[in-house]
């Protein structure tokens, strides 16, 4: 596990448990490659949680903080989300993202869309601005064209790098089928906590590599990839999202701190439930309304950062 800014395991655990908000958490999957440089997931994760506490220190809402936070990692191809975000068999982008505020319980997600530069703009429209919780596909991609969020060029979501990962990966698919290919797994996502003990939560994805057309996991699913409740905590859940659907991870750990676990408890046991009982791998994140954070993951790695007021910057790992 590689660290910024030479904090040691008990330093960084130490910002996590202080109380007091407003506070910001993000990640960036818990797919991180272990042979991967850090720098790039070190740097992006820092810039999506300091752009997240500018939010809340200038006054917005949890949420607002964490659909910021969620933008930034949406934008930065090291992650798999937005642009840069992992192919379908077929070689096609398709997104994932939703949200949720702590304070009303209002919700908003959109599934399997292609034209949508960041999907969780999207979600935050069906959350404000609809009677819905999730709209998925053209129907998506028609309510952000009403909501006059752009429509763009699927092509203009992939990378050199994910492209080169969809030819390697289809080779194989020829020679062993679609369905025995072994999918990376990545998402993006941010929890926050402002001044008055309201929380928030976004989550956004691409998905598993060369998955499916149309296949949906937990990121844009409340309660599975996102959960939001003042009364419990914030989540956004990562990693094998046929899994975290399983024991809908991200409501799992608000409520293990609603019965009083802190939210770094929390995540452990959430994270422990995950391989225990629907034997997947993956990692969450975790703001309470006091203020506290948590992360945990059971893969080698997952990029995250946190950041909270007094705080000159982000403080990162991998």
């Amino acid at each position: 596990m590689a660290y910024a800014g030479d904090l040691t395991q008990a330093e960084f655990d130490a910002l996590l448990d202080r109380k007091g908000g407003p506070a910001v958490a993000v990640h960036g999957g818990a797919g991180t490659r272990p042979d991967a440089d850090p720098a790039p997931y070190l740097e992006g994760t820092r810039r999506a949680a300091e752009a997240g506490l500018r939010v809340l220190l200038q006054g917005g809402s949890a949420l607002d903080a964490a659909q910021a936070a969620a933008v930034v990692l949406e934008d930065d191809p090291s992650f798999n989300a937005g642009t840069g975000a992992a192919l379908t068999s077929e070689g096609e982008v398709e997104l994932d993202a939703s949200c949720m505020d702590g304070t009303t319980l209002r919700a908003g997600a959109v599934a399997c869309v292609k034209t949508l530069k960041n999907p969780i703009l999207a979600a935050r429209r069906v959350c404000d601005d609809t009677p819905h919780v999730l709209i998925c596909g053209p129907g998506a991609e028609a309510f952000a064209r009403e909501c006059g969020i752009p429509e763009v060029a699927n092509a203009s979501l992939i990378t050199d790098r994910q492209r080169a990962r969809w030819e390697e990966l289809h080779a194989l698919a020829l020679k062993e089928g679609a369905d025995s290919v072994r999918r990376k797994i990545g998402t993006i996502g941010a929890v926050a906590v402002d001044a008055r003990g309201h929380v928030a939560a976004c989550s956004s994805t691409g998905g598993t590599m060369y998955k499916r057309p149309g296949r949906v996991g937990d990121t844009p699913i409340i309660g599975a990839g996102t959960y939001a409740d003042d009364h419990e905590a914030a989540a956004s859940s990562t990693g094998l999202g046929e899994a975290i659907l399983k024991v809908t991870m991200a409501r799992a750990a608000c409520m293990l701190v609603r019965e009083g676990a802190s939210p770094r408890a929390a995540a452990g046991e959430a994270v422990g439930l995950l391989r225990a009982r629907a034997h997947g791998e993956g990692g969450i994140i975790v703001a309470g309304p006091d203020g506290r954070l948590g992360w945990a993951c059971n893969t080698p790695r997952m990029s995250r950062a946190m950041i909270r007021a007094g705080m000159s910057s982000a403080k990162a790992a991998v």
